[in-house]
C-alpha cells in the first residue's frame, strides 16, 4: 500500500532563531511562500537582541550601556517583520525577556565572531542547556512539526547565540522525541526532518561578480569573488535544498528586512543586492539537510521544498 503525500494545510514548519532580523535575513522568502501556501510556519526568537548594534543615531539611547531598552524596541521590529511576512505564530524561547542577547565581537584575524569580553549573567550563552531546550520541547510537542530549521553548529558565522540555539534546537528536538521524557511537556514528537540555514558558494561568488561588473563597490565577505569566504558560505556540494520564494516571497522578504532599521541599512549592501541583482538574490534559500531522507531533487540535486519525501503518515 502506497501512502498518499502530505496535505499542504498539515505541513508545519518550525524555525529557531536567535535574534530579531535573523530569521528573516535567512529565511523570509521560505516563510512568506510557506503562508502564502497554507501550510504552517512557527517562529521562536531566542533572545530580544538586546545588544545589537544601533544603526539609526535618534535611537542610540536604547543601546545596552544607557538605556538598556533596545530589546523591547526589537520587540516590535519583529513584529512588524512578521506581518510582512505573513507568519502568525511567532514565540519568544520561554517568553520574551526569558534570555538576554549575549553580545558578540569579532574574532582578532576576521570573518567570524567570539564571545563578548563582557557577558550578561542571563545571557543565553550561559543558559543551562536543559532548561531551554524544554522551553523548546514544549512548542515541539504542541506543534508537532515535520521540519526544523535553525544554524549550523557553528552558528554560520560563529556568533555564541546562534551557536546556542543550533544546541537548544537540536537537543530540544531529541528530547522531544524521547516518550518518557518529561510527559508533562506534552506527547512525544519526533521531527522527521532538520535543516541547517546555508549560503551557496557559487551564488554568492556570482553575485559579487555581478556586483562588481556592474560597478557596485562589493563590501562584504571581503570582496574577492575569487577569494577565500566566510565558514557562513558553505560549498555547493554540501547543500541538499534550495526554496525559491520567487517575486512575492523576494518582495515580502525585503518588506520584512524594512521593518529592522535599526540593524539593516536600506541603503546598505544588503540592498544593493536586490538593486543590482534583482528578486533571485534574495528569493532562493539554501539548506544543509541535518536529519532525514533527501526527497526528490531537481537538476542541481537539490530538493525545491523542505517537505520532499514526507508522507500522511506524518500529519
Amino acid at each position: 500500500m502506497t501512502s498518499s503525500p502530505l496535505p499542504v494545510a498539515d505541513q508545519r514548519l518550525l524555525l529557531v532563531h536567535a535574534h530579531p532580523d535573523d530569521e528573516t535575513i535567512g529565511n523570509g522568502a521560505t516563510m512568506a511562500k510557506y503562508v502564502a501556501e497554507g501550510r504552517r510556519v512557527t517562529m521562536v526568537t531566542c533572545t530580544a537582541g538586546e545588544m545589537g548594534e544601533i544603526l539609526v543615531p535618534e535611537l542610540e539611547h536604547l543601546a545596552a550601556d544607557r538605556e538598556d531598552k533596545l530589546g523591547e524596541h526589537r520587540r516590535g521590529e519583529i513584529a512588524d517583520a512578521m506581518a510582512a511576512l505573513g507568519v502568525t505564530d511567532h514565540r519568544f524561547l520561554g517568553g520574551f525577556g526569558r534570555f538576554r542577547d549575549s553580545g558578540m565581537k569579532w574574532a582578532p584575524e576576521g570573518g567570524y565572531a567570539i564571545p563578548a569580553d563582557d557577558v550578561h549573567e542571563n545571557a543565553f550563552w550561559h543558559s543551562d542547556l536543559v532548561v531551554a531546550a524544554d522551553e523548546l520541547v514544549r512548542i515541539i510537542r504542541e506543534v508537532r512539526p515535520q521540519v526544523l530549521v535553525t544554524y549550523d553548529e557553528f552558528g554560520g558565522y560563529g556568533h555564541p547565540d546562534h551557536k546556542q540555539a543550533h544546541r537548544v534546537a537540536t537537543y530540544g528536538a531529541a528530547l522531544a522525541a524521547v516518550p518518557s521524557y518529561k510527559p508533562e511537556l506534552g506527547a512525544a514528537w519526533d521531527i522527521p526532518k532538520h535543516y541547517w540555514n546555508a549560503m551557496s558558494e557559487s551564488r554568492m561568488r556570482e553575485g559579487m561578480r555581478q556586483l562588481k561588473a556592474a560597478g557596485e563597490e562589493v563590501e562584504f565577505f571581503g570582496g574577492d569573488p575569487d577569494g577565500p569566504l566566510p565558514p557562513v558560505v558553505v560549498a555547493d556540494e554540501h547543500l541538499a535544498a534550495v526554496v525559491d520564494g520567487g517575486s512575492e516571497g523576494a518582495r515580502a522578504k525585503l518588506d520584512a528586512m524594512r521593518a529592522y532599521p535599526t540593524q539593516i541599512q536600506v541603503d546598505g549592501p544588503f540592498f544593493a543586492l536586490s538593486n543590482n541583482l534583482g528578486d533571485r538574490v534574495w528569493a532562493e534559500e539554501f539548506y544543509r539537510l541535518a536529519k532525514g531522507v533527501q526527497g526528490p531533487v531537481n537538476d542541481e540535486g537539490l530538493e525545491t521544498d523542505l517537505f520532499a519525501g514526507l508522507d500522511s503518515s506524518w500529519a
